[in-house]
């Protein structure tokens, strides 16, 4: 029995579906070949995703393979509502996620997927995992493997690994090339500036942008903001990505010299408190706070409505107002993933490629099934091969293929200057 917002918005959620199924032509070849092959037949899956349109297209290739198939929200903000219902009525899948769930809602769901006994799960942000693993550790040994979508849910799982924690197989479907390169570069750089302007309704163009952070997200969303003619600032603690963000013609500096100069400020790095309660007193009037990170950690929101004078909710949908030493700080999406709580999420057309991969990668754990030991897995490289393909052709875009020649010449080590 799916535990979902209201059955009567159905109808528009397939409307959403299907539109963003139109873009999704990679995910679309999957599901036709699992359908051929029902490779998932008669057994159970629980993911932990972000309920929108396109995860809905994931969920449906699933169950063409013969999956049951069950989904839970990754985020209480993240849910679509009108999808939600329309994977419960029209295409019989039980979900359990309503937008805005308190904490506690959160869990019940995630219990759910539980109660589902899995043999395949997935997840964003690892917290299906960490709860079976903490709470439900007799069913681990019935798992065949997980998938993980998420930068974040990556670092917890190898910090799972490392500690000797982890009892099942991951595949870190996050680090595949065909989901970092292009869905968190171009999906998150544009998902997330499209969740700026629909929640503040700024203008880009002339104002300082600080992105913390400077992975895949942070470079794409960097890469957006200034081509809107910003002048983007990063922050960063990594050497390497520092110097990168130098040399592709950012300013960087640390985060308590970028809090003076900053109109807009996005924390992108999986880690805690990126925006702390020493840089807050140091903002301009007005300053623009969120955060594209999985969890709503990044910015120290406690400290800040500790410190403020008062504080005002939905001053605008989804932007609430604090008041510190006069100066007004506003935080977007409650400090959530503001691409999915302002805003729609990432464009079907490089969800097509993240969901292929992640479709694919369960028909490979599937096939790998007993050979596979407790630990983080990265993306066999045929399947990124194949779905890079998979998109190239729907695209209509060809390339080269080398000669015998330029074969053997590449395979040789004989030929010198």
């Amino acid at each position: 029995m799916s535990d979902v917002k209201d059955v009567t918005l159905a109808a528009e959620g397939k409307k959403r579906i299907e539109w963003a199924e139109r873009d999704m032509p990679v995910l679309r070849s999957v599901r036709e070949e699992f359908a051929r092959t029902q490779i998932f037949k008669d057994m159970n899956f629980s993911a932990c995703l972000h309920v929108t349109a396109e995860t809905a297209n994931l969920m449906r290739t699933l169950k063409a393979g013969g999956a049951n198939v069950l989904l839970v929200a990754s985020n209480p903000l993240s849910t679509q509502d009108d999808v939600a219902a329309s994977l419960s009525v029209d295409y019989g899948i039980e979900v359990h996620a309503i937008r805005g769930e308190d904490k506690d809602t959160f869990f019940k769901h995630i219990e759910a997927a539980l109660a589902h006994k899995p043999v395949i799960t997935m997840d964003d942000g690892a917290d299906l995992i960490t709860t079976l693993h903490q709470k439900y550790p007799d069913q681990v040994k019935e798992i065949m493997g997980s998938m993980e979508e998420t930068t974040t849910g990556v670092i917890r799982l190898r910090a799972m690994e490392k500690d000797g924690a982890l009892k099942l197989p991951v595949v870190a479907v996050n680090d595949a090339k065909t989901k970092n390169l292009f869905d968190n570069r171009y999906g998150t750089g544009q998902s997330t500036l499209d969740g700026i302007i629909r929640a503040t309704d700024s203008l880009i163009a002339g104002k300082v942008v600080v992105v913390g952070g400077y992975g895949w997200c942070g470079k794409g969303f960097a890469m957006r903001a200034r081509g809107m003619g910003a002048h983007v600032i990063v922050t960063e603690i990594d050497s390497i990505k520092a110097l990168e963000a130098v040399m592709d013609g950012f300013e960087v500096m640390p985060m308590e010299a970028a809090a003076k100069k900053g109109d807009i400020f996005c924390t992108l790095t999986g880690d805690i408190n990126v925006i702390d309660k020493d840089d807050f007193p140091l903002m301009k009037d007005g300053a623009i706070l969120c955060n594209s990170g999985h969890f709503d950690v990044e910015i120290n929101l406690k400290a800040l409505e500790a410190m403020a004078e008062k504080v005002t909710k939905n001053v605008r949908k989804n932007v609430d107002e604090f008041l510190v030493k006069g100066k007004r700080i506003y935080v977007i999406g409650e400090g959530r993933l503001v691409n999915l709580a302002a805003a729609e999420g990432h464009p079907a057309s490089v969800m097509d490629m993240s969901f292929a991969t992640q479709a694919l990668a369960s028909s490979w754990v599937v096939e790998n099934r007993g050979k596979l030991s407790a630990r983080v897995y990265d993306i066999d490289e045929a399947i990124e091969k194949r779905v890079a393909d998979f998109k190239l052709n729907s695209m209509g875009v060809s390339i080269d293929t080398l000669t015998e020649e330029q074969k053997h010449y590449l395979d040789s080590w004989q030929h010198g200057t």
